[in-house]
């Protein structure tokens, strides 16, 4: 287990260099949420009311609010139930997926025990689960193998005496035509024993810097992570910002970004799939892919010295030195990442 689990995409990036390595929307802000940011600035004098953002959260998820805790970004989220859940005889993370829901486990004095799955790395309708597992982490869509899981197979990982804890920071990328709504997410169920789902508002709305996330889940799990959370633990900034990003124009926008997202990644895959020695895994359903690509290890740092950041992907347990992860951009970006991707790839095999 010698994974970094502590590296992160924006480690990739420096001036100079095309980011594809961080999975954040880059486009402008529209004025229905930087308006209400800005004019929260005028009430930095008063403690932050996190009350009227938990109330829109929770009536956009059909919960009440004692089932919504605001959190400073997903992160702070793996965290509060590590610590929360100190009791778990059995913590379980099934890889490959982020790795700070691992971090924040170990850091707790979790003895962290690992389902890897393999292949295209989708979650196989019989996946087995230690029969004692009583803390279950799981990615939907799962970052970094984009593999968006069907919601019923991950609702069978639920089960009487166990927390089963989903990460859905990259739900509101995910895009299905003809679908109205985020494809698979199980952020409105409330009939599953034990489900927390984790939430983000970093990557569609382009907030990393504001760090807002949030939890959902029954009202006395919330309780028991909003005892361990530090006072005043989400800025008022990211409060207004929370609440204007459950409206109902927020959630009508989200669907037309995941949407022209869906045609930039199909576009990207296109590409990528008709490089020689390129491998695109599975059907990517997010903002990102993973390609695997022998000598991707090496790749990466030749892509850097011709102005290109992407992920690495060996730090991801069940991944190894053949694997990056490329983020969607527009399609003008990802010609120009093909041609000298495809320059590279070209020059390896004559030096072979």
């Amino acid at each position: 287990m010698g994974e970094e689990l502590g590296h992160h995409g924006d480690a990739e990036v420096a001036p100079g260099l095309v980011d594809l390595a961080v999975n954040v929307r880059r486009d402008p802000m529209p004025d229905w949420l930087s308006a209400p940011i800005m004019a929260s600035m005028s009430t930095l004098a008063a403690y932050p009311d996190p009350g009227p953002a938990t109330a829109a959260i929770a009536a956009r998820h059909r919960r009440p609010p004692d089932e919504v805790l605001l959190t400073a970004g997903a992160a702070q989220g793996f965290v509060l139930l590590a610590q929360a859940l100190r009791g778990a005889r059995c913590p379980v993370v099934v890889h490959p997926q982020f790795t700070e829901p691992e971090a924040a486990l170990r850091g707790a004095g979790h003895d962290v025990r690992r389902v890897v799955l393999s292949g295209d790395f989708a979650l196989p309708p019989d996946c087995a689960l230690p029969p004692e597992a009583d803390l279950v982490f799981i990615g939907n869509p799962t970052n970094p193998t984009s593999v968006l899981h069907p919601a019923e197979r991950i609702a069978a990982l639920a089960a009487p005496g166990r927390v089963l804890v989903v990460d859905e920071a990259f739900a509101d990328s995910a895009h299905r035509p003809g679908l109205d709504r985020e494809p698979e997410s199980l952020a409105e169920r409330r009939d599953l024993p034990g489900l927390v789902v984790v939430r983000s508002l970093t990557k569609t709305w382009g907030l990393a810097g504001l760090r807002v996330g949030y939890l959902l889940g029954p009202a006395d799990l919330i309780a028991r992570c909003r005892a361990v959370q530090p006072l005043w633990p989400v800025s008022t900034p990211a409060l207004a910002a929370a609440e204007a990003c459950a409206s109902r124009v927020a959630v009508a926008t989200e669907r037309e970004i995941a949407a022209r997202l869906a045609g930039d990644r199909r576009y990207l895959v296109r590409r990528l799939r008709a490089l020689p020695g390129v491998t695109v895994i599975g059907e990517p359903a997010s903002a990102f892919v993973l390609v695997r690509v022998a000598g991707a290890d090496k790749l990466r740092l030749v892509l850097r010295e011709n102005g290109f950041a992407v992920r690495r992907g060996d730090t991801f347990p069940g991944l190894g030195p053949d694997y990056v992860r490329v983020a969607v951009r527009d399609t003008a970006t990802t010609d120009r990442f093909v041609a000298v991707f495809h320059e590279i790839l070209v020059g390896s095999e004559g030096k072979a």
